[in-house]
Order: C-alpha cells, then structure tokens, then sequence
C-alpha cells in the first residue's frame, strides 16, 4: 500500500524556509542545546571532573619540572663559582690555605676577606655554601625524581583525556543519534504544508550537515573549549604563586585578545550563518537538478542550470571564505599580542632573577605558563566560530523539531472491524492558504462498492479530495465518515490501512522487485507476490527480467520502463488487498493495449470494493457508478456517464472532445 503521494516540492524563491543571515535567537538557541545535551549530566560531570583533574596536573607540570631546572642550574653556577675560587686560591699564598678547615666553604673565604668584597658581592647566594675542598656535582639522583614525577604527571594526565575524549565521543554520538531520530519521528508527524515549503535538499541539509555540526563541537570543540577554560584558571593562579607582578603583565594580555576575538566573532558570525544556509539551497538544487535531468537534457537546460549551480555555488564560495579568512586572522593577531607580552615578561623575569628575587626554574615555569596561558586563549577564541556555526545548526535543526504538527489522533479512537466501504462526507471546506478558498461545501454519499470517477481540468481539486479522504490534510470544517464513523473518530493508521492507492507518480525503492511488492503486506507468500503481479499484467514482463522477481530495481529504478513501474505499483495495491482503492492517473505511463488488460483487471479487482478514480482519459471511467465534474474545487456535474453525456454540459465537452481527438 502507498502511503501518500510522493511530491515534488514548491520551489518558489530557493531556500525558503532556511534561516536568515542572522541567528533569529542565539542566545536561546544556545541555551536549548546545553539543556539538551544535560540529558546526559552524569557523562557531563564525569568529563567535568577528570578534566579537571587532567588540568590540574598539566598546569602542574610546569613549576615540578622548574625545580629540576632550578636544581640544574644551582649545581653549574656552584661548580662555576667553585671553579673560579679554587683558581683564585691557587694564587694565594700556600699558609692562607692550610689555615683553611676542611668544611670551609665560600662563606668562610668571605668571613676571613680572602675574597674581595667586589668580587664576593658578584657571587650569588646559592653558591656561598660551597664547601672549598668538596667538588660540587650535578644532582642527577634529585633531578631524576623530578623527571620521573612529570613523567607519571603526564601519563596520568594524558588518561584523564583519553576518558573524557572517550566520554564526550559517547555523549555526542548518543545526542546525535536522538536528534537524527526526533527529527526523523517529528517529520513523521509534520502535515503535507512543511514539505509543499521545503526543498527536499534543505530538509535533508538539516537531518545530515546540521546534526554532522553539532556531532563535531560535542566530541571535538566542546573538550578542548572545557579544557581551555580550566587551564586558563589553572594557569593564571599558578602564575600568580609564582609572581604578581609578571602574572599582571601576563593577564594584560587577555582584554586585548578578548578585543580582538569579538570584534572577529561579531564579524565572521553572519558568513557562517549564511554558509549553512546556502548549502541547504546548493543541496536543494542539486537534488532537483538530478532528479529531473532528463528533463534538462530534453530541453536543452544544460547551461542555464549549470549558470545557476555556479551563482549558488559563487554564493557558498564568498560565505565560506570570509568566514573562514576572519576566523584564519584570529590566531595570528592573538600570537602577536602574546608574542609582545612574552617579551614583557622574559625582561622581568631577567630583572628579578638578576636581583635573587626568583629562582631560574621559576622562570622558566612562567614562560612556559605565559605560552600555555595564550595558547588556550586563541583555542578557545577559534572554537567559538566553531560554536557559532553550531548553533546556527542547531537552530535550523530545532526549527523543524518546533514546527507545528498534524493534528494528533483521538485518544479513545474506533477501530472498523470490517469496512463495508460506505463514505459519507458532509459539507467539508478545505483551504491550503487561508486567503485562497478552493473545496467549498463539498458533499457527497458513496454506497459500498460504488465506484467514484472525479474528472476536471489540472488544478480543480481532484488529488486535495484524495489527500483529504486519507487525512494527509485537515479539513477545516464538515466532516468525512467511512461506514458512519468520522474519519477523526479514528487513528490515521487505522484509516490508511483501508486504502490501497496506485498514483501517477510512481515510487520503487532500491531493492528486489519481490520486496518492492511485499512493502504492501510484509507477511505475503511469493505466491500472493505472483498472482498479483499476474493480475496487474506484469509477471510476464517480470519473469523475462534477470532473476525474476529477485531483480533488483537501482536507487532510481530507471532500470525498468516507465509503463513497467506503472504495472509494479498497480500489483502493489492488488496485493494490499484493501476494501478502498484510489487510482490516480494509473494507468498513464502505459500504452493503450496494455491499459486494456489492466482495466479488466481493475473492474474485477474493484467489485464489491468502494474505490475513486481519478482520470483525464474519460474512456476508462465509463462503467463508473458516479462521476464528478470539479471546477475550482466545486463539483459542477454529476452523474453517472450515459446521464451526464445527456446534460450536455461540461462532462460531455470533455469528452466530446477527447473522442474527436482519438478518432481524428
């Protein structure tokens, strides 16, 4: 059974419905994703905490590692000065050095003025202990230790990452995966309207690149924006133990890239916002153009679709590489801000160790603090174009998820047993736009069985009055009852259970042309499949295919005539087997010959079945029990064939005239 018609979309002006160049709301938009990400607060808190942990062992590291270089540095400049000592004590008469006891150390020389007070003053503070006859050597076991804790630091450190990467990947996949998966149910749920406003490419645009967006912050930028942000406070708290006034030349540096990064951000926002919208519009065009390219190719449309392609295209190039250049600038204007500041800082740091006020390794765990305390600036300040283009993402994904749904099924709903086929319907309006009328008080009464033939010019309202019997539309008012039961007193399941329906349009799926009949009813024997397919004209052809019903139909299923998917849709419907047929136009993609045996086939599938038939070609409604005449949504004629052909009125026109044609 077919479950609606398959349409093409509305085009209009393109991407319409895609946001404008502005986020309508990014601040909610931003807001709503935190919330929907906090579904998984547990995962959320266990990434908090170990990339905590893991920063706080990295911001760590680097003033453990300056005690080893504070140490390193303390035994060569002891070595240095014990060399320049010893070499001065050689010139010195040979009773000054006997004098010396054995633990004499520098301190000593300088007690006894041995040394100079010029030359003693030049002498740092960590070398005065040096004991004169005691060699100083490097204190590799000290600094092997010192190695050896940053070492496990960084293992340890390097495994919280690894968890909280492992957690973040699991938390992204899982919101990925519900999003696809609410917006696939809601589009289940959404009426006709959405999809007549939406190219198919900007729908599929959301579902695919828009959650993609969102899927890549959560596992890669949301890690590093959380680890950035806590190594900042780490950072700048160490830095702070270690120096006030170097930590404040170091901190001057934050206004001026926080400067820097929103006026980039403020600029760059609009080209992402517009990129994403304009790959929604490039991949609706794209789809539509493959979707009718015999059509283009029939009349000669090549070049004016490749001209629009190549504006869309232009368009998508502009966008993305403003973005993408204002957001390339943000690093190196940031590296050249923190560049100056280093230099601020290495000349502090050199006057305050010059003057013993700092150790050598805590200098050089401040300029690695000064490096690192930048570096997570610019990341974060990158990743915000990151977030930005999230959220614009986010906000086209939430804009389908808040549109507004098809009227929900009744709660305590009626369910037929067995239809008769009787349907009543009683004064319906129906309007696609509120300022354009088209059904008016629209009535009529079918008797189980009966067959109904709607006829009428393109546009009158014959496939509305089928979308509404289906409830693939609300009526506005009236109302439509199948055996005295209203079709709203029912759920939308139940009612399309009781229709087959065979349309113009045809539509095969990618895979076996048994599968494709069985799509109808899941649980038919091959033998129903064949019969069926038998009854529709079609096993011969069937059989002469490679494989038989086992022939796989390509994405397309041009691998079969048109005429040929005709014959597979109408065995389709046979096989569901419904006490209601709708045939719109089924018998258009075949040839006069072959639209003679299905008929047959047809008139025996519809006796003692309630069916509505919906034709140009008036020789094929004949036999019909009703026939309605519609005109801009009104029925202007009915009857049956031989009392309408007497009315002389519209029905006969047409027919009149399509009878002249055929005889001509």
């Amino acid at each position: 059974m077919e479950s609606r018609k398959p349409r093409r979309p509305k085009m209009g002006p393109r991407g319409v419905g895609a946001p404008a160049d502005k986020a309508k709301d990014f601040k909610g938009t931003l807001k709503r994703l935190i919330k929907y990400i906090g579904r998984y607060n547990i995962a959320i808190i266990v990434v908090f905490i170990v990339l905590i942990l893991a920063t706080v062992l990295s911001v760590m590291s680097p003033k453990v590692l300056g005690k080893a270089t504070t140490e390193l540095g303390n035994n060569v400049i002891e070595r240095i000065v014990y060399n320049q000592i010893n070499e001065m004590l050689k010139e010195a008469p040979s009773y000054i050095v006997d004098m010396l006891p054995e633990d004499a150390t520098i301190n000593t020389l300088i007690d006894m003025n041995i040394i100079p007070s010029d030359v003693s003053e030049n002498i740092p503070e960590i070398a005065k202990e040096v004991e004169i006859f005691n060699e100083p050597q490097i204190n590799f076991n000290y600094i092997g230790k010192i190695l050896l804790v940053i070492l496990g630091i960084y293992i340890i450190s390097a495994s919280f990452m690894y968890i909280s990467s492992r957690t973040m990947a699991y938390i992204s996949q899982k919101v990925t995966y519900n999003l696809r998966k609410e917006v696939d149910e809601k589009l289940d749920r959404l009426p006709l309207r959405f999809f007549d406003k939406h190219t198919h490419g900007e729908i599929l645009s959301r579902i695919t690149n828009d959650i993609d967006n969102i899927s890549f912050m959560l596992q890669q930028s949301l890690v590093q924006i959380l680890q950035s942000v806590f190594s900042v406070i780490g950072i700048l708290v160490m830095m702070l133990s270690i120096s006030f006034s170097m930590a404040g030349v170091a901190i001057l540096i934050v206004p001026v890239s926080l400067v820097i990064v929103a006026v980039i951000v403020k600029s760059s926002q609009k080209y992402f916002v517009r990129q994403q919208k304009i790959l929604g519009v490039v991949n609706g065009h794209v789809e539509e153009t493959y979707a009718g390219d015999l059509v283009i190719k029939a009349f000669n449309m090549q070049d004016k679709e490749f001209e629009e392609f190549s504006k869309l295209n232009d368009d998508m190039y502009v966008s993305s590489w403003k973005s993408q250049f204002l957001s390339g600038l943000m690093m190196p204007l940031i590296n050249t801000v923190s560049n100056l500041g280093y230099v601020g800082i290495c000349i502090l740091g050199a006057k305050l160790a010059i003057d013993g006020k700092m150790t050598i390794g805590n200098i050089q765990a401040f300029v690695q603090y000064t490096h690192q305390f930048t570096q997570p600036i610019g990341q974060t300040a990158n990743m915000l174009n990151v977030v930005q283009g999230t959220v614009a993402s986010a906000e086209r994904v939430f804009e389908i998820l808040d549109e507004k749904e098809q009227e929900e099924d009744t709660r305590t709903p009626i369910k037929l047993e067995k239809v008769k086929g009787a349907i009543s319907i009683d004064n319906i309006k129906f309007r696609y736009e509120e300022n354009e009328p088209l059904i008016e008080d629209w009535s009529l009464e079918v008797k189980p069985g009966q067959t109904v033939a709607i006829v009428g010019p393109t546009g009158a309202g014959k496939t509305t009055i089928v979308n509404l019997l289906m409830r693939f539309y609300e009526i506005n008012s009236g109302s439509i009852k199948i055996d005295g039961v209203s079709t709203k007193d029912m759920t939308r399941k139940d009612l399309r259970q009781m229709f087959s329906m065979v349309l113009q349009d045809t539509w095969l799926f990618n895979a076996s042309i048994k599968e494709n009949l069985r799509y109808s009813k899941q649980d038919a024997t091959d033998e129903e499949i064949r019969k069926a397919a038998d009854l529709a004209y079609a096993d011969h052809f069937i059989r002469s295919l490679p494989g038989g019903y086992d022939f796989v139909l390509n994405e397309e299923a041009n691998n079969v005539s048109s005429g040929e998917k005709q014959l597979l849709t109408i065995a389709r419907a046979i096989l569901a087997d419904s006490p209601i047929l709708i045939l719109d136009e089924a018998t258009s993609n075949v040839d006069t010959r072959t639209e003679e045996k299905i008929q047959k086939a047809m008139n025996t599938l519809m006796k003692g079945r309630t069916s509505f038939v919906i034709a140009h070609r008036l020789s094929t409604i004949k036999n019909a029990d009703i026939i309605l005449v519609m005109e801009h949504g009104r029925i202007v004629e009915r009857g049956n064939h031989e009392e309408l052909l007497k009315r002389n009125g519209a029905y006969a026109k047409l027919y009149n005239s399509q009878f002249s044609e055929e005889t001509a």
